[in-house]
Formats: structure tokens, C-alpha cells, sequence
């Protein structure tokens, strides 16, 4: 069966997932996510993808990034991959695959999902209660975001400057926001979004065989799309 192919648009944000191998950890210890935060800072603007979020997991990467060419998520994901591997192939002594295999992506084309995306990647840690707050997780940008410690390779999302007029109204709007936990419905809408490679929000063909078009349903495989770009 063909690969699902993934949808990028330069200007409109990407939330990503990158898996290890089966759920294997893919840091080892304290410098392999220097390492990878290393990459990101290189990779990133070589490329063309600014990173607005991200959270290294003991077994997952989760990154919010605005592509500004149709391949440079694609060419940004392949390099840290590949560098990462080597660097932890090296350390245990072995060969094969570290990570799942491709990447999961959703588009973000609203400011609403840029912020819950922001919330979703940061408070990761908080979900499976391995730290009680964001700010006890000491790999991710929560630290960035919320004026603890700026980090000089992340580009705000319009979504998030639009919080407030100066940069200390925005950290502190963000963090006030990262207290409230994003509900059921939309952690949901976000996890099957980008593990199906679609637009957060965006209506999706249901399973199963598709109905009949009639006069009172009207054509079931419209899907409605409204992306907001953000500025070059």
C-alpha cells in the first residue's frame, strides 16, 4: 500500500511527532538532548523552518514549526534524524533503525490550534505526571516561552504575539494559559490530526462506505479548509 502523502504548505505551521522504534528511548542521557537541541538550532534556519515549541520525550520529539519552503520540514526532520541515530548507534554499539520510521505531521492553520499546540507540546510531561508543571521539565521550550530563560534559535508564532503588546505581556499571557489543561476533546482533536496527517480542526471523511448524495445531505466529501498563514 502507498505512503499516505503529507501535506505541507509553506507559511502555515506543522505540529510534529517523531517516534522511537518501537517505544525505544531515544535519548540516553543528559547530552543527547543537548545534541539534538544542537541540531535543531543548525538545521532549522539552513533549511527554512522557524521552531516556535518543542518537547524532547524520553522516546518521542513533539516540534511546532513554520516551513517557509514545501520541502524544508522534510529536508530539517531527515538531517536531525540521521545525525541523532548516528550519535546514539555510536553510544550502545549497534546498528539499525532509532526512530518509528516516518514522521507524523498536522497542519495548525488557525491561531486558536497554534496556542493549543503550544499548550499540547510543553505540558506534554504533565499528562503522564512524570513532573506536576511544565516548569519542571527541564527539555522543552516552556522555559523559553513563559520568560523563564529565552532561547535564541525560537521564533514566536503570530499566535503567540498576538497575546500581549511587549514581550513580558506575552510570556506571562502564555504561561497564565499553560495553568488552564487543554480538555478531552481537544488533546483528541490534535492526536488524530497528526497521526492521520490532517488539519487540526478541519472536517474528515468518516469510515466506512460513503453516503449517497441527496438533496438533504448534501455532498459528504466536501471537506471545508480555512488556513491562516503567518508573515515570511
Amino acid at each position: 500500500m502507498s505512503r499516505t502523502a503529507r501535506v505541507v504548505i509553506p507559511e502555515v505551521s506543522l505540529h510534529i511527532v517523531h517516534r522511537g522504534h518501537d517505544g525505544d528511548d531515544t535519548f540516553v542521557e543528559e547530552a543527547d538532548y543537548r545534541a539534538y537541541l544542537e541540531a535543531l538550532r543548525f538545521y532549522a534556519p539552513r533549511f527554512g523552518c522557524s521552531v516556535h515549541a518543542y518537547c524532547l520525550m524520553t522516546n518521542h520529539v513533539h516540534l511546532l514549526v513554520t516551513p517557509h519552503a514545501p520541502a524544508a520540514c522534510a529536508q530539517v526532520m531527515k538531517h536531525l534524524a540521521q545525525r541523532h541515530s548516528r550519535r546514539i548507534n555510536g553510544k550502545l554499539e549497534r546498528t539499525g533503525t532509532l526512530w518509528e520510521g516516518r514522521f507524523f505531521s498536522a497542519l495548525v492553520p488557525t491561531e486558536r490550534y497554534a496556542l493549543n499546540c503550544y499548550r499540547y507540546i510543553e505540558c506534554n510531561p504533565v499528562r503522564p505526571t512524570m513532573v506536576a508543571h511544565p516548569t519542571l521539565y527541564r527539555w522543552s521550550s516552556y522555559h523559553a516561552n513563559s520568560g523563564a530563560a529565552p532561547e535564541g534559535f525560537l521564533t514566536p508564532h503570530p499566535a503567540y504575539l498576538a497575546l500581549g503588546g511587549d514581550p513580558t505581556r506575552q510570556a506571562s499571557a502564555y504561561a497564565a494559559l499553560c495553568n488552564t489543561p487543554l480538555d478531552a476533546k481537544e488533546l483528541d482533536e490534535i492526536r488524530k490530526a497528526t497521526r492521520s496527517g490532517h488539519a487540526i480542526g478541519a472536517e474528515r471523511r468518516p469510515r466506512g462506505r460513503p453516503k449517497a448524495v441527496t438533496e438533504e445531505n448534501g455532498d459528504c466529501h466536501h471537506l471545508k479548509f480555512c488556513f491562516w498563514r503567518s508573515p515570511a
